[in-house]
């Protein structure tokens, strides 16, 4: 057996991958699952391999994690997230080509920059969409204001948490740190024991919750003395960053879960 990998997830229970390798075909075994299959040793092969991994991966988080099924979203819902994802497309073409403008010759310039105005204007028609949606619903604006209420959060945080993640303020908040993807999961194997890692989880939700973390650590006091003790302690800056982006989404989980704006003092240990 040429090799043996693992995969643990939250619940320790392990996924053990053996491959058996020769010059033709690679014979692979799961267990405890004893699922076992061939396949050619070749590109083809091994992207079978790699999607039939991935895929027992993926089904052993879900198990591990046991997720609550979510109904499905409403229109309206639908149509809040669709303006936010489509905003979010929006302003990573301008950023493209804001930077195509700083190498663009004569020929170009002039239209590239015709395409800024553009893409601009369709982010404030976006901008205004948005905030329509926002009005015309009274839980959503009162569960905006509750969220912008918390030094850091902005309405595109704000939006974006409305949007992907409507558990926020319910259930525990060990569970929306798991459907974020900020709850440390195990990598363990027998007497082995890896790093802990966050994996997983809604990408949107943690990039808005990395930006509002940057603006936090300067002007949220809450999170500036949490990420300068961590510091102090000897963290690096990202897992330091890491750490407050988990905290701030348990801030807001209990801002949305009691109904209360922020407070200086809340969550301030």
């Amino acid at each position: 057996m040429d090799q043996v990998e693992s995969t643990e997830s939250a619940a320790e229970a392990a996924i053990f991958v053996g491959i058996d390798v020769s010059k033709a075909s690679l014979d692979v075994a799961l267990r405890p699952s004893g699922e076992h299959w061939g396949s050619p040793n070749d590109e083809a092969g091994i992207a079978e391999l790699v999607e039939r991994l991935d895929a027992a991966v993926l089904a052993h988080f879900a198990e591990a994690i046991r997720p609550q099924p979510r109904p499905l979203p409403d229109a309206q819902s639908q149509a809040l997230a669709a303006l936010v994802e489509r905003r979010a497309q929006v302003v990573g073409m301008l950023t493209a080509e804001k930077n195509r403008l700083r190498q663009a010759g004569p020929a170009v310039r002039a239209k590239v920059a015709a395409h800024i105005a553009w893409l601009e204007q369709a982010i404030e028609e976006l901008d205004g969409e948005l905030d329509q949606t926002l009005r015309a619903s009274p839980l959503w604006r009162e569960r905006d204001q509750l969220l912008r209420s918390v030094p850091g959060v902005g309405p595109i945080v704000s939006r974006t948490l409305l949007a992907h993640l409507p558990e926020l303020g319910q259930g525990s908040v060990k569970h929306i740190a798991t459907l974020v993807g900020l709850a440390p999961l195990n990598r363990d194997s027998g007497k082995w024991r890896g790093t802990r890692a966050i994996w997983g989880g809604r990408r949107q939700v943690r990039a808005a919750l990395y930006m509002a973390a940057l603006v936090g650590v300067r002007h949220n006091p809450v999170l500036r003395a949490f990420y300068e003790r961590l510091l102090t302690q000897g963290k690096p800056k990202k897992v330091a960053l890491t750490a407050c982006m988990h905290k701030l989404l348990i801030i807001l989980h209990a801002v949305l879960r009691d109904r209360i704006p922020w407070q200086p003092t809340l969550l301030a240990s």
